[in-house]
């Protein structure tokens, strides 16, 4: 009985090893629902700099992963001018998923309806979803700041996020302004652009200075990636339009 127990789990594994999906690529049923990939896991093919043409230098190719980490002559916190966007294509109703994993003390950033404005980061006119070491990063004092949040406006559960070093999912959709993050298969938040309770989230949050949020987020945008001065991972970004 004991064989027959061990020679069934054997089984299982293989089962389950050779059922994995592969990262950075689409299965059958993916392609049916309409996902497309923003990153092929090869190279930069579609990103750029924000408000530039080329890829940053401290961005590189790693496990299959988009890698971002200090740039030359920074200290950790300092990024390099190294944000990037997708610019293909800018979106508006859309569901997106990316697995980000985090470095000891790191912080970033996942952004969409980015909207360039020369001279300013990405975060100065776009949402942030707040990417960190929630145990050990030095911004790890505000609930709204931590992973998975609406950045400085709406908190996320903590209880949700897997520690540094692991990788999270975070699965941001977009509709009719209505927009949902969804952290470890977990909703942790919901909330609706273009309207006088989102006006209210702008005015107490450190956003309620930049013109980029109170002349109002753009009704469409790039999907974008911060450089914060930390290395941080991120693949398996997909998207489908709704």
């Amino acid at each position: 009985m004991k064989r027959n127990i061990l020679s069934f789990a054997i089984i299982m594994l293989i089962m389950v090893s050779a059922s994995a999906q592969k990262p950075n690529t689409l299965n059958d049923k993916e392609k049916k629902e309409g996902w497309t990939l923003l990153f092929n896991g090869k190279d930069f093919t579609g990103w750029r700099q924000c408000n530039g043409t080329a890829m940053p230098k401290n961005w590189v190719i790693e496990d299959n992963a988009m890698k971002v980490f200090t740039g030359e002559g920074k200290e950790p916190g300092q990024g390099a001018n190294g944000d990037i966007l997708y610019g293909t294509k800018k979106f508006k109703n859309f569901e997106l998923t990316i697995d980000w994993k985090a470095s000891k003390m790191a912080n970033s950033g996942i952004f969409f309806n980015v909207r360039e404005v020369p001279g300013k980061p990405i975060y100065y006119a776009s949402p942030e979803i707040q990417v960190l070491d929630n145990a050990d990063a030095t911004d790890n004092k505000i609930a709204s700041h931590l992973a998975g949040s609406l950045y400085d406006m709406i908190a996320a559960d903590p209880k949700t996020v897997n520690p540094a070093g692991q990788w999270n999912t975070i699965v941001i959709k977009v509709k009719d302004g209505k927009v949902t993050h969804t952290q470890n298969g977990v909703k942790v938040l919901e909330y609706e652009l273009w309207t006088p309770a989102w006006d209210a989230l702008v005015q107490n949050s450190k956003f309620k200075t930049f013109p980029g949020f109170t002349e109002g987020i753009s009704k469409e945008g790039f999907i974008g990636l911060q450089d914060h001065g930390y290395t941080v991972w991120f693949r398996n970004i997909k998207i489908r339009e709704l």
